[in-house]
């Protein structure tokens, strides 16, 4: 086994999560909410998951600037220094980059780093905590990037895949290829061979592999890194200099991951839920005995199924004759809206921003 005194854990809570708006809005994202009702918003959870098994001092926020007195007010524990406030968003790939430079310049050059977004349902946290455990001991151990995935338990549309390809270990594999939100056919056909993993956003690596392969994949951090360690030798808080806003705009699968042949694919158990959109939502989290999800709200439904009900705390909701709606209210925005109609809640999403 690795050295756990070299793990590190960097959160990512910088987005907005507009498919779950008005829940989640600009102002206050979605891993900033209680979603569940639970007394806990997902970045609580996600950071109390992680300290069951990483030093409070080795755990890491990156968030955008705007979003660093949410991220302040809702874990007072966190020290200034391990909160990472970029200036600006430019995706995955650059969080990932000075993350994992600021740990390998000021706290560990051999540190092996779990990433995950703020944002995700985890049950099953023992086996959660085994399988990050073993992929940080792969990485300690393998010149290459490790991605987790999970055993798909439907032809599911929204998610990405990963193919498994020949077997390195038990359990982990190399990558064989990357399918980014497939069509239904596809999808079937990933889950009929056995071969295809869902890709559930979570990365490992050991930040010198990961320094590597950033020059390696992206031309333009053979020029950035240099001098991103150089202004960050100077910065005395986690304040992200200006050159943040001159790094490529990538998110990390598309930067690193996918074409490169040093990656690995870990096959996970724990369970796992995408809190992405609301039809995600309402697949993966468990409803009432019609089908109804309700999220920490009161309600008395009559002849009504396949609803979604988010309302604030205090709110009853009366629903007579309802089918396969989204019923949401979050500051003063009440959305109503059939929940596969995608296309017509980004347009009220929009008209709202008008009007506001």
């Amino acid at each position: 086994m690795n050295n756990t005194n070299q793990n590190y854990c960097l959160i990512l809570a910088g987005g907005v999560g507009s498919r779950l708006w008005p829940m989640s809005s600009d102002e206050c994202p979605k891993q900033f909410r209680d979603i569940f009702g639970v007394g806990r918003t997902l970045l609580q959870q996600t950071y109390d998951r992680f300290l069951q098994f990483i030093a409070p001092d080795h755990i890491y926020i990156s968030t955008c600037k705007e979003y660093l007195p949410l991220v302040q007010q809702q874990l007072p524990d966190v020290p200034r220094t391990q909160i990472i406030a970029e200036p600006l968003r430019r995706g995955t790939l650059a969080s990932v980059a000075v993350g994992s430079l600021i740990i390998a310049a000021k706290r560990d050059a051999q540190a092996n780093v779990i990433c995950s977004p703020a944002d995700q349902r985890i049950t099953d946290e023992a086996v959660f905590q085994e399988d990050v455990l073993r992929g940080l001991d792969f990485v300690a151990h393998t010149d290459g990037l490790l991605t987790m995935g999970l055993k798909p338990t439907r032809p599911e549309t929204d998610y990405g895949y990963i193919q498994m390809g020949d077997t390195v270990s038990d359990g982990f594999f190399r990558v064989k290829s990357f399918t980014e939100k497939p069509e239904r056919s596809y999808a079937e056909m990933f889950m009929q061979t056995g071969e295809f993993l869902w890709n559930v956003g979570l990365f490992v690596f050991n930040v010198q592999v990961m320094l590597r392969q950033l020059i390696k994949q992206v031309p333009a951090y053979e020029v950035e890194l240099p001098r991103m360690i150089r202004e960050l030798a100077n910065c005395e808080k986690r304040d992200v200099p200006e050159f943040f806003a001159s790094l490529p705009n990538l998110n990390i699968d598309y930067g690193v991951l996918e074409g490169n042949k040093n990656v690995y694919v870990q096959q996970a158990h724990f369970g796992w839920a995408d809190v992405g959109s609301w039809n995600s939502l309402h697949v993966d989290v468990p409803r009432d005995e019609n089908n109804n999800l309700l999220l920490g709200t009161q309600s008395i439904l009559h002849e009504s199924e396949g609803n979604i009900i988010r309302l604030p705390n205090g709110h009853l909701a009366l629903i007579s004759g309802l089918k396969d709606f989204v019923v949401a209210e979050e500051n003063g925005v009440l959305m109503i809206c059939p929940k596969n109609d995608l296309a017509m809640m980004r347009r009220l999403r929009n008209e709202a921003k008008l009007i506001k």
